[in-house]
C-alpha cells in the first residue's frame, strides 16, 4: 500500500498521503492513486529529502466504492449470477475484507440505472430483487457486517424486492404475493417474515447514504428521484402511495415508523425495510469508507495530503471525498486537490481548509483525448505539487 525510501543522512523522509476519489468515467480511484504516487516519487528522485508515499484509494459510498475498498484492501471481487432491475440476467460483484468479516455490495451492480439504459425504463416494475443473491453470497461467506452502497438505482420498490429475495413475502389482502416493483405496493396488506433468512437479522447492516430525503411526500423517493428513473407524474403519485402503504405495514409489523426519517428515500426507499426489519444503520458514505479504511490514522501521519476527483466544485465540499479528507486531516497539514476541472472560487477555497487546487486540463480537447490524458496529467500535477517539498531543507 505504500512505498518507502530509507532516511537520508538521518533526515526523516517526507510522508505524503494520496487519497483520491475516482475520476468518474475516466479513471478508477486505485489508478488515480497510483498516478499521484508516481508524480510524488518522481518529484523526490535524486538528491535531497526522501519520501514515503501512502496510497489510499477513496470513495464517498456511491459509484466506485467497491473498487476503492478492494484497492485499499488489496483483495479481488467475487461475482454472482443475478438479475438487473428488470429481471434480466447479469453478473454482479461483491467484496470481502481481508479478514472475511466485512462484506461490501454496490447495489447498482444489480439494480443500477446504467444496466437498463438500453431499453425503455419501467419505473413501476423495476425491482431490487437482484441485490438478494449478493447478500446471500455474503451470508454464505460468514460475514459479520454488510456494507451496502446504494447510489445510482433504477428502482422505487422500497427495497421489497431485496427482502423478497431473502425470503420475506409481501402479501395482498387475499394472501397472494405481490408482483415485483413499486407499482404493486398500493395493494400491500401485510408482510410475512416466517421464511426470511435468519442470518439477515444476525449480521450488522450499514448503508452508505448521502441524501437526507424522507421516504414519501414532496421530497420523497418517488417525487424527487422517480422522474430520472422514467416515472411520469401519474407514476410518481402511484409509487408514492405504494411507499406510504409500505411504511404503514412496516409500522404495524415493527412499531418503527420510517416514513419521515432522513435518508429513507434514498435509492427508491431501499433503506426503509432494512432499517425497520433488520436494524440497518444509515451512515454518510465518505464517513463509512473512512472508518473501514482507518483513513484518519494515515492522514494524521502525513506531511502533505493529495486528494482529487473529476470535478472539484462547490458540491465537493459538502460530504464528498475531498470534504471527508479535509475533515480527517489535521489543520496544520496541507491538503491539495488535483482535479479534472477545478471551479471553486479562491475565497471559498480559503475558507474550506483546502490549501490549493489544480486542474489537469490544458485547454479545449475532445472527451476521448481528455480521458487518455487523465492519468499522465495527474502524475504531472502531483510532480509539480511536490517539487517545493522535495528540495526544501528538513
Amino acid at each position: 500500500m505504500s512505498s518507502a525510501f530509507h532516511t537520508h543522512h538521518g533526515v526523516a523522509p517526507v510522508r505524503v498521503a494520496v487519497v483520491p476519489d475516482s475520476f468518474k468515467g475516466s479513471a478508477r480511484a486505485v489508478d488515480v492513486a497510483a498516478a499521484m504516487a508516481r508524480g510524488v516519487e518522481e518529484a523526490f528522485a535524486g538528491p535531497g529529502r526522501k519520501v514515503v508515499v501512502d496510497r489510499l484509494p477513496f470513495a464517498d459510498g456511491g459509484e466506485g466504492t467497491l473498487d476503492a475498498l478492494l484497492g485499499a484492501w488489496d483483495t479481488t471481487a467475487f461475482t454472482v449470477d443475478t438479475a438487473d432491475a428488470l429481471g434480466r440476467p447479469v453478473r454482479a460483484r461483491y467484496g470481502l475484507s481481508p479478514d472475511g468479516r466485512t462484506g461490501v455490495i454496490e447495489a447498482a451492480e444489480a439494480n443500477g440505472l446504467p444496466l437498463v439504459s438500453d431499453v425503455p425504463l419501467r419505473p413501476l416494475a423495476a425491482s431490487t430483487r437482484g441485490i438478494g443473491p449478493l447478500v446471500t453470497a455474503l451470508l454464505d461467506a460468514g460475514v459479520e457486517e454488510i456494507l451496502l452502497c446504494i447510489g445510482g438505482s433504477a428502482t422505487t420498490d422500497g427495497g421489497t424486492g431485496l427482502l423478497a429475495a431473502l425470503g420475506a413475502r409481501f402479501l395482498a389482502r387475499d394472501g397472494s404475493e405481490l408482483p415485483d416493483g413499486g407499482g404493486a405496493l398500493v395493494d400491500l396488506d401485510r408482510v410475512d417474515l416466517v421464511s426470511l433468512d435468519p442470518r439477515a437479522r444476525s449480521v450488522r447492516w450499514r448503508i452508505a447514504c448521502d441524501v437526507t430525503n424522507p421516504l414519501v411526500g414532496d421530497e420523497g423517493a418517488a417525487a424527487v428521484f422517480g422522474p430520472q428513473k422514467g416515472a411520469t407524474p401519474g407514476d410518481v403519485r402511484l409509487l408514492d402511495a405504494g411507499l406510504r402503504r409500505l411504511a404503514d405495514v412496516l409500522a404495524e409489523a415493527t412499531g418503527a415508523d420510517v416514513r419521515d426519517r432522513p435518508g429513507m428515500g434514498a435509492a427508491g426507499g431501499l433503506p426503509a425495510p432494512l432499517t425497520a426489519l433488520l436494524g440497518a444503520e444509515l451512515v454518510p458514505g465518505s464517513d463509512l469508507v473512512a472508518e473501514v479504511l482507518d483513513a484518519g490514522r494515515l492522514l494524521g501521519a502525513a506531511d502533505l495530503v493529495l486528494t482529487g476527483e473529476g470535478s472539484f466544485d462547490g458540491q465537493s465540499l459538502a460530504g464528498k471525498v475531498v470534504d471527508a479528507v479535509r475533515r480527517l486531516t489535521p489543520e496544520r497539514t496541507p491538503v491539495v486537490v488535483i482535479a479534472g476541472s477545478a471551479s471553486v472560487p479562491p475565497e471559498e477555497l480559503r475558507n474550506s481548509g483546502i490549501t490549493a487546487a489544480f486542474s489537469i486540463a490544458r485547454g479545449p480537447a475532445s472527451l476521448e483525448r481528455m480521458r487518455e490524458e487523465v492519468l499522465p496529467g495527474i502524475t504531472e500535477a502531483a510532480f509539480h505539487c511536490c517539487r517545493l517539498l522535495a528540495h526544501r531543507p528538513a
